[in-house]
Formats: C-alpha cells, structure tokens, sequence
C-alpha cells in the first residue's frame, strides 16, 4: 500500500489531460490482448531515465557492477533530457532518473530531478545510498523529488557487502538519517524515503532486522524485491531458499524455472519506455545491453519513435510469444498494471 505521502503527491500531478491519456493507453492494452494485435493509444505514462552506468559498487548481478556492459558507457546530456522532458510532460505522470548505474555520480541529477519535478511530474530515484552527505540531503529535499529508493540489502556490514561489494552499511545508514532529518528540518512532503531489501539466499535471516532498521530510521516504507539471476537453470547461490521471495522453483530434474507463468501481453509495451545515457528508446527495463533499441533520440524527437513500425512490431511480437523474446524470459514483471 503507498504511503499517504506518496498518494498526495502523485494526485497533485493529475490533470484531465492525463486521466483521458492513461484510460486510453489502459484499454487499448486490454483491446490489443481481446484481439491479439498490438493496438496503441496515447502517449507514455512512465518512462525511466539513466543518468549514467557508472557506480560506486561491484553488485555480482547488476551490468554497472560487473563492468559488463556491450553498449557504450557515460553520462546523461541535461539538455537532451529537458528537451525529452518538454516533448513528454503533459502526459507524462512518472518519470524515474535510475535504470543502470548510480545517479548521485552525475553531477546535474538533481538538477534535473528538479527540472521534471518543475513540469509536474512525479520524479523518482533508486540509489545505494553512498552519497547522502548532510549538505546532498538538503539538495535532494531542496530539489523537490518525489521518492528516494535507498537499496539496503543487509543489516550487518557482513551480509551487506556480501552483495553490495565495495559498500559500507553504515555509511548508507547515516545517508538515510540525513535525507530524514533534511526532510524534517525542511517541513517538506517530499521525498518519500524507501528503503528497498534485495532478497537473497545471503541476507534473507535479516528480512525481520530490515523491517526494525526502517521504523528505527523513519523512513516511509520497507520494500522487499525479488532477485533476478542470469543463468538462473543450474541453480545459484543467490537463490533464496523463502519461496516467497524468489522469481524461481527448483523443479524435479533439478533445473530452476520462473514460477511466473509467462503471458503474452505485458503492460510495460504499452505505459512506457526506457532512455539510456545516449538517447536510446528501449521497450524495457530488463533490456540492459539495449538489444532491442527502437529508435534513438538524438536522431528523431519521441514521438516518432514511439509509434514507428519497429515498436509496434515488437507489440505484436510479444503478444503472439513472449517465450521468444530473450530479455522476457528471465522476467517476473509484465502481467500487472502500473500503479
């Protein structure tokens, strides 16, 4: 359930405009599923923005830690965000500046935070907490974003950098007193403070610790994510032994499988898209190496883009077999709306 804060500052984001805009992209997703043919209204709903694939970090199952990416690697230009911005706000609701990388390393991210906030639209972030110094703490409050996602993937430095090799625990949770106290001190809405818990076979004896951690801290909701394994089939150590808490089931012969069944529809084709660094226009936000870029800002302005035989092809692809597409096959998401 959001928060009360979080409710508030998405209803203080709604115009008419996009009400009408998310009934018509809600029912012609629902159409294109009656009809089996990808069939698109209106225009985006949510889009993620990567403000760079640079971390701090060494995750054993994120592109940025691994240093694995095949696309290039840097940071986003701020004037092709505005302008992306401008061309999409006044149907746009959500816009989250993460998909690789760790924001804070860019240095205009929260200008720009501010910017998309300054048009309307509620902007939030996903970062590993390093960087919330006191001073970072009251930009971020000062720059009026809507929701800070702390990953916190630990309640010791032992489990913590199990995972998140390279980071320190204490340091993060010093970041998320400061951006609590920075929000007090401003008497200010926003942000709304998340502490996300990725859970693995590792860390999942502290999911009751997390949970004391975040009331202890005060932030406004304890998150717990599923992870995703690459080569999930033989098995990891990463693999949670809580069935609640994995993507995946062991099965008779001993390989592991998604325990999602795997629907040709996915509501993500239809509400919005992902923007690399560099201007690509991706379907999703498991498309990390850009394998299936459908058009490039820095050649055509989003619209075209949007509705280009590329896009609407891949629409229709994954509405006839999803199980095709490699990037759907290893995902656990899709086959609920956004909300």
């Amino acid at each position: 359930m959001p928060s009360y804060r979080k409710i508030l500052l998405l209803l203080g984001t709604l115009t008419p405009r996009k009400v009408w805009n998310l009934l018509l992209i809600y029912f012609s997703f629902y159409y294109s599923r009656l009809r089996n043919k990808a069939i698109h209204r209106g225009n985006p709903v949510k889009i993620g923005f990567e403000p760079t694939t640079h971390c701090n970090l060494r995750c054993p199952e994120c592109p940025s830690g691994l240093r694995s990416f095949t696309r290039p690697t840097g940071m986003l230009n701020a004037e092709a965000f505005q302008s992306t911005v401008n061309q999409l706000h006044r149907d746009l609701i959500y816009l989250l500046l993460y998909f690789q990388g760790e924001p804070y390393l860019h240095p205009e991210f929260l200008d720009m935070a501010s910017y998309a906030r300054s048009k309307g639209i509620y902007t939030g972030t996903s970062t590993n907490g390093h960087y919330l110094t006191p001073e970072k703490a009251r930009q971020t409050v000062k720059s009026g974003i809507s929701e800070v996602i702390i990953s916190i993937d630990g309640a010791t430095q032992e489990t913590y950098q199990a995972y998140r090799v390279g980071g320190k625990l204490s340091k993060v949770i010093e970041g998320v007193q400061n951006l609590v106290q920075a929000r007090k001190e401003a008497r200010s809405l926003s942000p709304v403070i998340l502490i996300q818990f990725l859970v693995v076979k590792p860390n999942e004896h502290e999911i009751d610790d997390i949970r004391r951690m975040g009331k202890e801290l005060g932030v406004d909701k304890v998150l717990f994510k599923t992870a995703q394994i690459y080569d999930f089939e033989k098995g990891s150590d990463l693999i949670p032994t809580l069935d609640r808490y994995s993507r995946y089931r062991k099965g008779a012969d001993g390989r592991y499988s998604l325990k999602n069944k795997l629907e040709n529809q996915c509501w993500k084709l239809w509400q919005g898209a992902e923007i690399t660094w560099d201007g690509r226009v991706l379907p999703c936000c498991f498309d990390k190496d850009a394998q299936y870029e459908m058009g490039s800002l820095a050649e055509k302005p989003f619209a075209e883009i949007w509705r280009n035989p590329a896009y609407e092809a891949f629409r229709g692809r994954l509405l006839r077999s999803r199980a095709e597409i490699d990037i759907c096959r290893n995902c656990s998401e899709g086959t609920q709306v956004w909300a």
